[in-house]
């Protein structure tokens, strides 16, 4: 299905010191194993995807932690890896103790925290740094194929497959259904299914819970307990929009709703991307940008909002950064001119950032003069192919 030997090097830095430990916490088939493997090739490590360990420890708990005191010294000078750690939520009270009272540090891998959390268990009280894994991203990929993308998405098995349908069939079917309910996160099966069928039509639209719930015979209050579900395992996220007001009357404070890869989302949409042109493309194009946005803030351990700009005259900014700094408008465009980003100049005359994007498929960068030295907003728009912004991006020249 695809090429175990292409390896590709991630960006993440885990760097732990001494007595420290760290959850990292991804989407299913990110690559966070693989990450692990690589970088900490002489770890010990304890998959809970494994049946007998699994039974061993969930029945036992304790056995973990007696079994880790057996560990030769040298073997403590590498941190410990327990991958699924989510599936046995008291092993976190015997890692807990072996913090405390051992030099053991531990790296605990799983898909999502919202099981522990919902389960009331030890969550290590800060002595486990955070940290978030994330599918490919352009910076990762020599010879990065956009097209490809955004048909596959970025999950590493899913870009390298000679048949990507197939994969994303099978992630969807295995995981996206039947593992969140193997989770115990969802009882009700066939209304997660049909939430998932609908909602991919809402993929980066303004989120209307009741409007769900009308389409798919389910309450809105359980959508929205469907889209928490979502947030918390990484499988998707909200995107608020920017609500300081100046002059111009905001459309409406409703969040829209991306889901975490392109290519999961194109698949569920039952859309093949033929060309980077076009309605379909250009939502997609959209999509890839903001997934960037969030694996650099994440990668880079970052803290800004992003947010979207929209205004009840239509006029509207597809990404507004930090705290209104950076501007971006993304078009699938081979060519760009001012009708193309009236929302960007809009907002610039209103709020005044430091800095003005529109990313495209133009072949060199542009900049725009605006040409007016009594007007507040920046002097200049700068229209970049996204291949300079993406390595704007990863540079830290963006924010």
């Amino acid at each position: 299905m695809c090429s175990e030997l292409v390896s590709y090097k991630r960006i993440l830095k885990l760097d732990l010191p001494h007595k420290q430990s760290a959850f990292l916490w991804g989407a299913r088939k990110t690559g966070k194993s693989t990450y692990l493997k690589t970088n900490f090739p002489n770890s010990t490590r304890y998959d809970l995807l494994l049946s007998d360990l699994y039974l061993r420890y969930n029945k036992e708990p304790s056995r973990f932690r007696e079994e880790v005191l057996a560990l030769p010294a040298e073997t403590l000078k590498h941190p410990i890896i327990v991958d699924e750690v989510q599936k046995i939520p008291l092993l976190l009270d015997e890692i807990h103790w072996l913090i405390e009272n051992t030099d053991a540090r531990f790296i605990l891998c799983g898909s999502s925290a919202r099981k522990l959390k919902n389960s009331a268990v030890n969550l290590l009280g800060g002595r486990a740094w955070k940290y978030n894994f994330y599918p490919l991203v352009s910076s990762e990929i020599p010879n990065f194929d956009l097209l490809k993308a955004l048909n596959t998405g970025l999950i590493p098995s899913h870009y390298l497959s000679t048949n990507p349908n197939k994969s994303l069939k099978a992630y969807i079917q295995d995981y996206l259904v039947h593992e969140i309910q193997a989770e115990g996160l969802t009882r009700n099966l066939p209304a997660f299914a049909r939430f998932l069928d609908v909602l991919v039509f809402s993929n980066g639209e303004l989120t209307n819970f009741s409007n769900i719930a009308r389409d798919t015979a389910i309450d809105s209050k359980t959508v929205k307990s469907y889209y928490d579900i979502l947030v918390d395992t990484l499988l998707g996220y909200f995107v608020a929009p920017y609500e300081k007001k100046v002059k111009r009357d905001i459309i409406s404070k409703t969040s829209k709703f991306y889901l975490f890869d392109v290519g999961v989302s194109s698949h569920l949409a039952k859309i093949n991307i033929e060309a980077l042109a076009g309605t379909e493309a250009g939502k997609a194009f959209e999509h890839f940008i903001l997934m960037e946005l969030i694996a650099y803030r994440g990668l880079k351990d970052l803290d800004f909002e992003i947010k979207f700009w929209r205004t009840k005259t239509g006029l509207e900014v597809d990404f507004i950064l930090g705290k209104g700094e950076v501007a971006i408008e993304v078009k699938i465009n081979q060519r760009v001119d001012k009708t193309d980003f009236r929302g960007l100049l809009a907002f610039a005359e209103e709020h005044q950032p430091k800095k003005c994007y529109v990313v495209c498929l133009e072949k060199a960068p542009r900049k725009i003069l605006l040409n007016n030295p009594n007007s507040p907003i920046p002097s200049e728009i700068l229209v970049l192919p996204y291949q300079n912004f993406l390595n704007m991006l990863w540079r830290g020249e963006i924010i």
